[in-house]
Order: C-alpha cells, then sequence, then structure tokens
C-alpha cells in the first residue's frame, strides 16, 4: 500500500494514519520505496538526457538547459555518478562516465565559485575515482584541486570566494563560515588519494583560521572579510552560510583523525547548543544570535537548517537529534513540503519555495541508521512520497515557488541527483547497498571511505 496525498490534504496526519494501519499493511515495504526512488532517478535522469544532455542542468518545466559559467561543467552527470552506482543503473552510469570524460575540461577562463565546484565536482570525483577506480577520474580530480588552490593565497589563508580556473585570479573577499570550512574533506581527500599534502594542509590552514576569529563565547558570525579577518556581519545560526561548517569540523575529525577536529567541534557544538535552541509552543529549535551576547535575533528555521539533526546524531547526541528532527518533520508537514525559511514563532513561510533540497530527508536516514528506530523511517517515507507527488514533472522534477500553493518553477538543481534521491534510496534500500559505518558523506552526500576500509579492485595505489 502507497499512500499518496492530494493538494488538499494535510500530511501532518500521514505518520498517525500510517501507525494505525494493520499490523499487516502498517507500512508500505522498504523494497517498494527504494523502487519509487528509484524510478524517480530514471525519471530524473531521462530528462536530462533527452534535454540537456552534456549542460550544467535540466530546466524540466521549459525542456532546457543551463550552464553555470560560459561553458559547461558537466554537473548534473558528474554530482549524479555516484547515485547510479548505488542504485545499480549501471547503463545509465557508463553513459555518464563516457561523457564526463569526453567533455569535462578545467581549463576555462572564467571564475568560478571555490565552495560549489569543491562539493559537487571535487567531492563528486574523488567519490568517482574510489567507487569506479579509474585513474582517468583521479587526474581530473587533481587538475581541478590544482586550479582551485590560488583561492587560499589571501593573507589569512581563508579562501576567496571566486578563482579563475585559467589564470588563478581570485575575487570576492567577503566570504562566510561555510564556504571556508566546507572545503576540507574533499581537499583533505584529494591529498589522501595523491599523497600531495598541499590540498590538506591549505584547507585546514582556512578552518583553523577561522576557528580563531570566533567570538569570546564560542559563536561564528555570517560573514568575515578574509584579507583582513574582520567579520562583516555578526549573526549566528546554523543556516545556509554557517551551516556546513558545523559539519565539516565534526567529519573532519571522523574521515582523518585529526585531533585539532575534534577540539575545534566540540568546542564550537558546545557554544551552539547553550545559545542558539530556543524552545517554543511549536517545538524545539535552532534560531538566530548575536555572535557576541547570545543575544535572540530571528526565530527562523529553514531547509538548510534541517541537516542539524543527522550532525548532532553522528556526533551521538541522538537525544538532542530526536527533539530537532521532531521540530524538522513537523515543519514539513504542516505545508506538505517544507519551505525555505520558517518563523518558528507564528509557523509561517519567511521564504515559501522548495528548491528540492535533501537535508530533512538526510537526517531521516541518519537517524534511523544510528537509532534503528522505525519511527524515523516512517518519517522520511512520507517526506519522499510528498516530495515526488508534488514536484514530479512531465520531464524531471520541478522545484516548488511556493509550498502553498505547490506552484513549481523551472528548476532542477544537480543536488536533487547527488543527494535528495541518494538519502531517500538508501534510506529504504538494504543496508548492504551503503554500509554507513565505512564511509563520511560530503555535504553534497558524495560518500568518501574511512581511513582503513579495503579499496575496490582497479583503484590505484595511495
Amino acid at each position: 500500500m502507497r499512500i499518496r496525498f492530494g493538494p488538499t490534504v494535510r500530511l501532518a496526519a500521514a505518520l498517525p494514519l500510517l501507525l494505525q494501519l494493520p499490523a499487516c499493511a502498517r507500512r508500505p515495504s522498504a523494497a517498494d520505496e527504494a523502487s519509487a526512488v528509484r524510478d524517480a532517478f530514471r525519471h530524473a535522469w531521462a530528462g536530462y538526457e533527452q534535454y540537456a544532455w552534456g549542460r550544467d542542468q535540466l530546466l524540466p518545466l521549459s525542456q532546457g538547459a543551463r550552464d553555470w559559467y560560459p561553458a559547461s561543467l558537466v554537473m548534473t552527470p558528474l554530482d549524479a555518478f555516484d547515485t547510479m552506482l548505488l542504485m545499480g543503473l549501471d547503463s545509465e552510469a557508463t553513459r555518464a562516465k563516457t561523457l564526463i570524460l569526453d567533455s569535462l575540461r578545467f581549463d576555462r577562463d572564467f571564475p568560478v565559485q571555490v565552495f560549489e565546484l569543491t562539493i559537487r565536482l571535487l567531492g563528486g570525483l574523488n567519490t568517482a575515482y574510489q567507487m569506479d577506480g579509474d585513474k582517468r577520474l583521479l587526474a581530473l580530480a587533481t587538475d581541478l584541486g590544482n586550479r582551485l588552490l590560488p583561492a587560499f593565497g589571501s593573507s589569512t589563508g581563508m579562501p576567496y570566494r571566486f578563482v579563475n580556473l585559467r589564470t588563478g585570479a581570485v575575487s570576492g573577499p567577503v566570504s562566510n563560515p561555510a564556504e571556508i570550512g566546507t572545503l576540507m574533506l574533499e581537499f583533505g581527500t584529494l591529498s589522501r588519494l595523491t599523497g600531495d599534502a598541499r590540498f590538506y594542509d591549505a584547507a585546514k590552514r582556512a578552518v583553523i583560521t577561522l576557528f580563531a576569529h570566533r567570538s569570546t563565547i564560542g559563536l561564528v558570525g555570517s560573514t568575515i572579510d578574509v584579507e583582513t579577518g574582520a567579520w562583516q556581519d555578526r549573526e549566528s545560526h546554523v543556516t545556509g552560510g554557517i551551516d556546513s561548517y558545523y559539519e565539516y569540523l565534526l567529519k573532519a575529525w571522523l574521515l582523518f583523525g585529526d585531533p585539532d577536529f575534534k577540539r575545534m567541534w566540540e568546542e564550537s557544538i558546545a557554544a551552539a547548543d547553550r545559545y542558539l535552541p530556543d524552545e517554543r509552543p511549536s517545538g524545539f529549535w535552532y534560531g538566530h544570535v548575536d555572535m557576541d551576547t547570545g543575544r535572540r535575533g530571528a526565530t527562523q528555521f529553514g531547509a538548510l537548517d534541517a541537516f542539524l539533526p543527522a550532525v548532532l546524531a553522528l556526533g551521538g547526541d541522538l537525544p538532542r537529534a530526536g527533539r530537532l528532527m521532531e521540530s524538522v518533520y513537523r515543519m514539513w508537514t504542516t505545508f506538505g513540503v517544507e519551505p525555505e525559511v520558517l518563523d518558528y514563532v507564528t509557523m509561517q513561510p519567511v521564504a515559501a519555495g522548495y528548491e528540492l533540497r535533501p537535508e530533512a530527508i538526510e537526517s531521516a536516514y541518519y537517524l534511523f541508521r544510528l537509532t534503528g528506530d522505525e519511527r524515523y523511517r516512517d518519517m522520511g517515507r512520507v517526506m519522499v512520497d510528498s516530495l515526488l507527488h508534488y514536484t514530479r514533472a512531465k520531464t524531471g522534477f520541478a522545484a516548488l515557488e511556493s509550498v502553498l500553493t505547490k506552484r513549481q518553477a523551472d528548476r532542477m538543481e544537480s543536488f536533487f541527483l547527488a543527494e535528495t534521491l541518494k538519502y531517500a534510496y538508501l534510506l529504504f534500500a538494504p543496508p548492504e547497498t551503503l554500509d554507513f559505518t565505512a564511509v563520511i558523506f560530503n555535504t553534497e552526500a558524495h560518500p568518501i571511505r574511512r581511513a582503513g576500509i579495503a579499496a575496490p579492485a582497479g583503484e590505484g595505489s595511495r
């Protein structure tokens, strides 16, 4: 039995309804859910192949395509490649790999955003090499890493936001903790794969410098000048612009065993857990505060913030993660799909769109794998089913202009295939599909093998 929801049905009742069904039909089978997600991926990929082949991104409503820059960097096929491998979509993966190797070139005379290319392309190439073993993928990763390195040339060592891939010219000195601190897994893994320590050292220096600029109460702000180290915006939170800074402090420690990251993670999360939580009648949330005083600011939480239950759980704080996950689920089911930003006091959207984001489903997956509690898979089932219902288009899947109207928008970011459908699939697939304990996911959901895990046949030596 698969529960589907029309536009007039509120999803808040979905989980109780599931739990009230007879035991023999209490929930759709995990195998059926995994199959539905796999079919959704194939639908989205078929749209890309037909209307956007070789381009960065499918436009699902106009049946067109767009590139991020003056030339395509083959973003969707590379971002989605390891999802295909995990789903056993061998023919699709073969075509994607051929396109990547034939078309992807980084000798391009235009500036790119260091953060986005790192998490999507460098992360994707590292994982593709670990899973596939073709040294040409590692050669592409190394070329990209070398072209991104000039971004770290500021006087503080914190990277500029943009770098020209051909000339190394940098721009964008005002950055944020997420873009500065969310490079370590990818650059560190490239060092591990190539034996070249420059990548690890540059990314680590940036994080250490950023950490050193935290306030006296241990918080970071929203924007900082990488040339002077001066904060430009002193609002602290866990949403976009800061979010994955916390994520990578923990994951860098778990992936590389570096005690410096353990120390920075423990001190940083302690400060966040002290000042950001906000208990309201609507639930348990993490809001916004002043980084120097901890004074409460905006009462906002959104789709990007929903990563935090996963990270709290991975860090061992299951009770807090579980409480926050209940609020994430409430944010989703109040509207049928989560809004980009919610005022959790009024429970009204501040930004009502939905960009096909993965974080809520990601957190359900982490909590299910770490606890074995079926209620998290039930939450994920409701979220995945409503997501596929409201966003499916004739060609691919479309973002929503508003979760209130469910009107679709002509966007399907590569992360929908790299993250959203991957976490949805892994939530229901057999655990042997991917050993959760053997990998660390980067913030784009590219699984990176943890140290000491055996390499697949054909992978190059370290």
